[in-house]
């Protein structure tokens, strides 16, 4: 057998002001064919994974560019073209395959493309052929469109939120894959729309419950190889956006398109329920400072990077600094012009800083203070499982009791490594404020006192009922009460 893999994603946020060029993609992970690390990024792990299954089946893999970039705003034309071009050519170069097998992340938009993904795998479509195996798996905060549904044979999906289980989901892919180029499955899919956009945390109830379900249910139903369900992500005004449920059957598409209007319709009646409470900056402080011990964990849970935002936002930080906060640890603030000065005063140097909230509107004032410079290192990474997350040059500052963490490369807080990248032991801190919706939580509910999901300013458009959509279908709850009429209340 010989298969093709290759990867190419990113999320974007198509009201957030930072555009994604080449050199985005080439600062997060940009591997020409065979370059790739044996460890997984979040959208790349069918690569390492595939890895292992070829040279156990002893078939051959022939490895295309991977390319990530990290979530923001609008995608380069140029830059995804010529991305997408540049695996095609290796694609055509590689043939015959037996199968391509790729990492994408699902909601990528660029300029003059909706659908990324679409056009991407209905190229890899043509190239192949009708009867070749094409399959992906994608992040569940992404947009399940016909196009690219009619395009490949399946698509295996993360389950879990935080997204734990990346490299769980490709080993699904792939062992899928093999009982189709083996001939014991014939994958086909089944997609139900659930006429709604919801935020789906794994983390509590009821998608806990929900999703242990699904997992039982992939083992005990017979004929169903993998259920998913499409978050859907609300950043995203494309005009298929939306949560869907997919179920890939064994050549049973009827019991798949039952199976998943079914568990579609269940989560429907729970619209609604999924989100974890939030407190919004005065609250959160106060609640932070009443604890009796830490760490306490402020999660400022809209000004996110890995939902496409800057991550400068200063809201929560400067009601901290208001209320006389100490022993407070920030990870990160993204702002690579006070990195550089930084750089350029070194380590010791007591200067006075400007940093944060230059992105955009509603995220807070910028912090001007007189810092110390206690570290500086050169690429810096946290953990997430077995994946490594650049966060760029990176500056440690302190002043007031509190120690700020500014970064040159934006990302999310995935894991406490973010504050021992920059020698901070994160279990003495009585307060640590992070940046991140939900994948903080697996490493960080480890060691805090407390989880406090802070709503502060508004960097993310995180109420579709008010957001200014201009493509995004308006059939769906929350925009209409009621998008399936009578049939509303059926569970």
């Amino acid at each position: 057998m010989r298969l093709f893999t290759a990867a190419l994603a990113t999320e974007t946020n198509t009201f957030s002001p930072i555009c994604i060029d080449r050199k985005a993609f080439e600062a997060s992970l940009y591997a020409p064919p065979g370059e790739h690390p044996e460890t997984p990024t979040l959208c790349s792990a069918p690569i390492t994974v595939g890895r292992r299954v070829c040279r156990e089946k002893g078939w051959t893999l022939i490895e295309g560019t991977a390319a990530w970039a990290d979530p923001a705003g609008l995608v380069n034309r140029e830059a995804y073209e010529g991305l997408r071009d540049e695996i095609l050519d290796q694609l055509r170069g590689a043939l015959p395959v037996d199968g391509v097998v790729l990492g994408l992340h699902g909601a990528m938009v660029a300029a003059g493309y909706d659908d990324p993904e679409g056009d991407f795998l209905s190229r890899v479509r043509e190239i192949v052929g009708p009867d070749v195996l094409v399959c992906a798996e994608l992040d569940p905060h992404s947009h399940m469109t016909a196009r690219r549904a009619a395009a490949a044979d399946f698509f295996t999906v993360f389950k879990e939120f935080p997204h734990t289980d990346f490299v769980e989901r490709a080993e699904d892919l792939w062992r899928i894959a093999v009982e189709r180029l083996e001939g014991r499955a014939r994958p086909v899919m089944s997609v139900f729309d659930c006429r709604m956009i919801d935020v789906f945390p794994t983390s509590r109830n009821p998608m806990r419950a929900f999703v242990d379900r699904l997992y039982a249910m992939e083992e005990t139903e017979p004929g169903v190889l993998s259920i998913s369900v499409i978050h859907g992500f609300m950043a995203g005004d494309v005009p298929e956006m939306g949560t869907k449920v997919v179920v890939v059957t064994d050549n049973d598409r009827q019991k798949g398109a039952a199976l998943a209007e079914r568990l579609g319709r269940e989560l429907y009646a729970l619209r609604g329920t999924f989100m974890m409470p939030q407190f919004d900056e005065t609250a959160a402080v106060a609640r932070a400072l009443a604890a009796e011990k830490g760490p306490v964990v402020i999660t400022d849970m809209w000004d996110n990077p890995g939902g496409g935002t800057a991550g400068d936002a200063t809201v929560i930080l400067g009601e901290l600094i208001a209320r006389g906060a100490r022993d407070v640890a920030v990870g990160t603030i993204w702002d690579p012009i006070a990195v550089q000065i930084c750089f350029s005063a070194g380590v010791g140097a007591e200067i006075p800083l400007r940093f944060g909230a230059k992105s955009a509107p509603f995220t807070g004032d910028p912090i001007d203070k007189r810092v110390r410079i206690e570290r500086l290192e050169r690429d810096a990474e946290q953990r997430f499982g077995d994946a490594r997350v650049p966060m760029g040059d990176c500056a440690l500052v302190a002043f007031d009791g509190i120690e700020v963490i500014l970064n040159s490369t934006r990302a999310q807080t995935w894991d406490h490594s973010v504050f021992g990248a920059m020698g901070i032991d994160p279990r003495t801190r009585k307060i640590l404020l992070i940046k991140s919706t939900n994948h903080f939580y697996d490493s960080f509910s480890k060691i805090a006192s407390e989880i406090v999901y802070c709503s502060a300013g508004r960097p993310y458009p995180n109420d579709p009922k008010t957001t200014p959509y201009l493509k995004a279908r308006r059939d769906i709850w929350p925009m209409v009460e009621d998008p399936w009429g009578d049939l509303a209340n059926v569970g």
